[in-house]
Formats: structure tokens, sequence, C-alpha cells
């Protein structure tokens, strides 16, 4: 065998010298005029200006070539490949070597080039039996190895150019990306000879980062990927886009530059998201009211992108506050500073702890200075303190929760925003309890229900730290999660606030829940917990235990109006309505009257031992008191709570849609909180669902109430009013009322006459 392939070898060997022999004395001097190579080399190849110094693996043929003749075709193709090039991306300097890899050209026919192939030499296909011509011989593919594409005529190697390799290449700034079959994408290493050769598949070359991927669709995804980072030169080199290709969006009176994509964050390092605007101005409004308490505070964006957050904070609350905006990405960093000079904002760098701070930019209206810091989130909340901290992750933000309450002050304020909520919306349950601990199921209640799986696990964080807290805001919309929590410092307010982890019963039969009873003691039967009888009435296991969750308040009804106050004061008209919405649900009432003069006259309530300091007052008669004083202040603060839990306002709500009756016309919602409110009960809607019920009715009182008002669908336009039933429906029910008599009658504890008298009231039962 090998006798044989070395007379295969010397054949082939004889047969490339005639043809080069042949062509040269068909057409004398062709090769010094053009500047090209004698044809069936492939060991140095000059593509666009580069020389590709490596021979062609899958090329068998061994042409010498000679050093003058090397130097010579690079001269000549360089000088073409510069009056070619019409692209940045590959224009670097000349002391930088480079050598993109063979399967990077620009026309099909600097392929067919490489391949040995001259333009218009691809004869007719012929029979076997006939003899070709002299000239006419077989190359092999440069781009395919041996073992998978063998060596063909021209026109077949022609066809297999252009059919494999060129129209399914992938194509940026004028370069075609030619799939390549050759063994240079890596395989595993306990793969050797055979093995090795059937896991290797075709793959592109990135003419960046000379990265190898097998799909053409991740190719045109990692291409973009690099645009969008800014990233045009070759080797990593990273360099931001030119200042034309950005887009100045503005946002309360903030001008910031985005990059392309802005709006995806996988494919950019300066994500922005327009529809978190109003995320945004809630948080400028709870720092806004924290700045009236004690100035200047210190506040924190741990995750700053374009600093639209820390510019607002900057801009409108100036010697308020000092602003430190936080990103770990280089990018991002030049970023911010680019955006706080657009701003006219003095800038002071700090990339390392123990490096000192850098001035930069002079701000020509705006004296304030915005400190940007390069570091990990975790990193600098551990090495410093703030007042305000807002943690604004992509995706969950419990890898940061206990780096936040490590160092941040007493009494100052943490917000949060989550936006996974895939996971909270029990959309996918199990990353819920991967990341939070919590086992859930999907309810009608399920974005409250999502603001207390986040508020469980700051509570669990802040008491590992000896600290506790107080709710202070917790809204949760379609993209995202926000809970904004004040700190309170010392191992009594973190037992308190651990307390409030509870875990929640819920019927899948009816919707009906209620928090477990507190205590350690097994009960023998939990669905006795439950106010509905469904586990009476169904057969097998009718209820589910979720949580842990957050059974505390979720408003701060005196912090929320001062919230509306600051945001009619600095003219946040988006927000206004929220806030109110969440006013009316903190205090559980349909009222809509709001002064928008200071509420600091009217609530004269102590949040958490603190006075608040209002602009008619003097200062000194709000000045924080000393740790035992504010220790005594929140002791008598968390008494003073414990006496008016009845006026918090009720867990959870209902939808009206879901608990309709089939065939009847419900009441307009506005309507029937009015007949909820005339019952006796606390009723308001809700912002978690714009067709919900916050009210401290049971279910069945719910019900019942809304099936008074509802209207027959077959009655046409009658009124809303009580119900006229028929009279089968009217004998169902007088042979109810007696079951219920006779059960009335063997009750000793007066419960459920007092049930009973709440749902049938005097007269209801007739017309």
């Amino acid at each position: 065998m090998a006798a044989a392939e070395a007379a295969e070898a010397a054949v082939a060997e004889a047969a490339v010298a005639e043809a080069a022999a042949a062509e040269a004395s068909l057409s004398p001097g062709r090769e010094e005029e053009h500047g090209e190579k004698p044809e069936g080399g492939g060991e140095t190849a000059a593509i666009n200006g580069v020389v590709a110094s490596e021979k062609v693996k899958s090329n068998d043929l061994d042409v010498a070539v000679t050093e003058s003749e090397v130097k010579t075709e690079e001269k000549g193709t360089e000088e073409e490949s510069t009056r070619e090039s019409d692209s940045n991306i590959l224009d670097v300097s000349p002391d930088y070597p480079r050598e993109k890899h063979i399967s990077i050209q620009r026309h099909l026919a600097d392929l067919e080039k490489l391949a040995g192939l001259k333009e218009g030499e691809f004869p007719v296909a012929v029979s076997q039996n006939t003899e070709l011509h002299v000239t006419d011989e077989k190359k092999p593919c440069p781009l395919c190895p041996e073992e998978k594409f063998k060596a063909c005529y021209s026109h077949k190697l022609h066809r297999h150019l252009q059919n494999l390799h060129w129209k399914v290449s992938v194509e940026f700034e004028g370069y075609r990306m030619c799939i390549c079959h050759l063994p240079c994408h890596p395989v595993k290493p306990n793969l050797v000879g055979d093995q090795a050769f059937s896991k290797m598949g075709a793959h592109y070359h990135c003419i960046i980062c000379s990265a190898t991927i097998t799909r053409r669709t991740d190719m045109i995804g990692h291409i973009n990927r690099h645009v969008n980072k800014g990233e045009t030169e070759s080797r990593f080199i990273t360099v931001l886009a030119p200042k034309a290709s950005r887009e100045v969006l503005k946002e309360s009176a903030t001008d910031v530059q985005v990059l392309p994509n802005y709006s995806t964050p996988q494919k950019t390092d300066s994500y922005f998201n327009p529809k978190m605007k109003l995320n945004r101005q809630l948080i400028f409004c709870a720092l806004a009211v924290l700045a009236e308490e004690r100035k200047p505070i210190e506040c924190l964006d741990a995750f700053g992108a374009t600093g639209i957050m820390g510019l607002q904070w900057a801009k409108h609350l100036r010697s308020s506050v000092r602003v430190t905006i936080n990103d770990c990405n280089e990018n991002s960093v030049t970023l911010i500073q680019e955006n706080c000079l657009l701003n006219k904002m003095k800038v002071k760098l700090n990339t390392r702890e123990d490096d000192q701070d850098e001035a930069m930019g002079d701000g020509e209206e705006n004296t304030d200075t915005i400190e940007v810091t390069k570091m990990d989130a975790n990193v600098i909340m551990h090495l410093r303190s703030f007042d305000f901290i807002h943690l604004d992750p992509f995706g969950t933000s419990v890898n940061y929760l206990d780096s936040a309450f490590r160092n941040v002050r007493n009494l100052g304020i943490v917000s949060l925003t989550s936006t996974d909520i895939s996971s909270l919306y029990a959309k996918a349950q199990h990353v819920a309890l991967r990341h939070y601990g919590c086992n859930i199921v999907r309810t009608e209640y399920y974005r409250e229900l999502a603001a207390r799986i986040v508020l469980a696990a700051v509570t669990r964080a802040a008491a590992r730290c000896n600290k506790g807290i107080e709710v202070l805001l917790a809204v949760a919309l379609e993209h995202f999660v926000l809970v904004v929590v004040r700190v309170l410092r010392g191992p009594s307010p973190a037992d308190d606030s651990a307390k409030k982890i509870r875990y929640l019963i819920h019927c899948q039969w009816c919707e009906e829940r209620i928090f477990q009873k507190e205590g350690n003691m097994v009960e023998e039967n939990p669905y006795q917990q439950l106010p509905c009888d469904c586990h009476g009435s169904m057969p097998g296991k009718t209820a589910v235990v979720l949580g842990p969750l957050w059974s505390g308040a979720l408003f701060n009804t005196g912090f929320l109006r001062r919230m509306l106050f600051e945001a009619v004061q600095y003219g946040l008209d988006e927000v206004q309505p929220l806030l109110k919405t969440l006013v009316c649900e903190a205090e559980c009432t349909t009222s809509k009257h709001f002064s928008t003069h200071s509420p600091y006259d009217e609530n004269k309530q102590e949040e958490c031992g603190v006075y608040i300091k209002t602009p008619k007052t003097s200062a000194e008669s709000f000045l924080v008191p000393g740790k035992r004083k504010c220790e005594e202040l929140i002791r008598s603060a968390a008494k003073r709570q414990k006496s008016e839990n009845s006026a918090e306002h009720p867990a959870f709500y209902y939808n009206i849609h879901r608990h309709s009756i089939k065939g009847m016309n419900m009441p307009k919602l506005n309507k029937f909180l009015t007949y909820l409110s005339e019952a006796g009960y606390r009723v308001s809607r809700t912002h978690f669902d714009p067709m919900g019920v916050r009210t401290n009715a049971p279910l069945a009182q719910f019900k019942t109430i809304l099936m008074k008002y509802s209207t027959p669908t077959y009655t046409g336009g009658q009124a809303e009013g009580p119900v006229h039933l028929p009279e089968d429906v009217q004998a169902a029910e007088q042979v109810q009322a007696a079951g219920d008599a006779e059960f009335l009658e063997d009750d000793k504890s007066g419960v459920a006459a007092a049930a009973f008298a709440e749902e049938y009231p005097p007269g209801c039962e007739a017309d």
C-alpha cells in the first residue's frame, strides 16, 4: 500500500510540473504581468492583502515557490486590497500582525483563485472514456479535507465552491465568511482518529474574533453582538461605536446616549427600557421623600447601564444627594461618563477601591458631581455605606441582598426591582423554588403573591444582618416587581420582621386563601383554617400550602402621600394616578379626594421612631434621636402598630370576573364597591389587577353581594338592583333556609348565627 501511494504521489507531481510548463509556454510572462503564482500551489495564497502562510491541509500537491515570488505577491496584493478596502474593520496599523482565515473572502473569484482555478477555465464535463486536456487536472477543495471531498476537475470544483461554500456564507462589511470543513473546530480531547473526524462538522470563522461557530444563524447573531458592543476590530479590540450611530433619548429633562439595540439586554451593554419609566419615577419619589428627612444623603445606583436614574437624581435633587453610579462593564462606565458630560455634570471616576479618584469634565451650568465606579455591585456595597440603595439587575436580585443590607445605614431605604417575572408570576415554578425557596402556583392574585415572595427574601436577608424592615411600597406590574423598604437596625426589629413570614393555605376550588396561624404546633386538620367548606364537599385534597410569604402590610400610607406630594412638586404626571391608587389601596377606601398641598401637616404619625421634617418647622426639633432614644421610639412604634393591626389593609384581593355568575350580568365595578361598602366591609381597588377588589369580606359574602346585584342576561334592559328570582329558585332557597335554621338550633357558640344574620339580613329573601 505504501509503495502504491508513493507512486501515485510521484505521478501527481509529474502531472503538475508538466501542466505548469505547458501553461508557461502558452502564455509567457502572464505570471509576472498579473503578479500571480503558478496554480496548484495552495501553500501560500494572497487573500485581499493578507497572505496565509500556512499550508492548506486538504491539498496534497507540493509545489515549491520561491521566497522572492512570495514577496512580490504580498506587495501586489496588499496594494490591491488597500484600493478595494471600503471598511475600517480590518484597517489596522502595519505593525499589528493579523491573518484572517482562508474561508473569509471578498469575491467568489478570490475563493476560486485560492483553489487554483482561473476565470473561464471550466470545461464541459466529458465521459470517462474521453481523454481530458493536458491542462485540466484534478484539484482539491481548499476548505474541505480529502476524506470529505476528493480532488476533482475544474468544472466540478467550481460548482462545489459556489453551491456549498459561497451560497451559505455570512456577509459582513463586504467580506464573506464561507463555511469551512477543515479540522480547525475544537473537538473532545478523548476522540482520536476516525472518531474525531466523525465529530467534526461544518463551521464558520468569525472575522472579528476568529471564533468558530457551527450554525449560520448563530454566526449572524454573533456578528450582530460584536457590532452592538462596538467591537469592530479584530482580536477583541473593543472600541466604541461612532457617535453618529448613537441615539439620544430624553426622559424627565435628562438626556442619555444609547447604543443600537438598547432595549435588548442580551445584545447591548447600555440597556435602556423606555417601559420602565414608571419604575424610575416611583424610585425618584421615594428618594425625594428621604431627602426631605435628612440632608445630604448618599445614594447608590448599583447597576447604572446608561446612568439615566442616577442622572435624574442628581439633576433634580442637586445638593440634597450625593449620587454614585456603578457598573461592572467598561463600555457602560464610559457611556455613563459621556452622559454625565452631556447633562453638564462633573464626573468623579473610581475604577478600583484602592485607586485615587479622578475628576474629569467641568459642568457649565451644574456644579454637582456624580461619582462613577467600575466594580461588582456586591463589592461596592461591602466596602461603603449608603443611605439609599437601588438594585435593578437583569433578572433576580437575591444575589445582592446580603451585600445591600450589610452596610446600609439605619433608617435608610433599600429599593429593588425584580424583572424575573416568569418565576415570580408562577410560569416557572421550579425557578421560584430555586431562587426564593418558595412554593407557588398560579392564582388569581399572582401579582401580589410575587410581591410577597420578594419581600420574604428581603426580610430573611435583612434578618441575617440583624436588621428589620418596614415595607413602604410594593408594586407589581406587567414588566417588573418593585419593593421599597426602610431598614431598622437591631435584633428586636429583625425578630419582629421575621415573625411576619408565614405560609399561606390556598383552596384550589374556590380560590379562598388564608395565612396559617402563628405557632409551631401541628394541627390535625389544617383545612379548618379556611373559611370555605370545599374540603367537606369535594373529594380528595383541595388545598395547597404556598410560601413562605410576607404576611404584613404592603404599603405605608404616610410615605405614599408624601411621594404623591413630591410627584406633584416635580411635575411627574405619569406616576400620579398610580400613587393615588396606592394611597386608596393602603387605606382600603374608595375616596378619591386628594390634596396637592404639603401632606406633612396632615400626617402627624411617627414612622419607625423618626419625626418627619417639614419646611414650616425648625430643623432642631426634628433631629434624629440618639441610639437609646431611637430604640425606645422603635419599640413604642411597634407596640402601637400591634394595636392598630385592624386598620391595616386586607391581604390579597378578588377578581370580579373570576367569581361572576354564569348567565348573569355583573354590576359596574365602582357600583359593586359601593354595595360592598354599604354592607359594612372595607373595600378598595388595587393596582395589581384592574378588575380586582381588595376587601375584608369573606369570599362567600363577596359572591352573595355579587349575586344580589347581578341581573339575568335574558331580562334585557332591567335596571340594576336586587334580583327577582323565579319561583323554582325561590322554593329551592326556602328549602335551604329551612336546613340552615335546623343547623342554627344546634349551634351553641353563636358564630354560625352571626354569620347567617350577615348573609341573610331581614327582608332580603322577599321583595
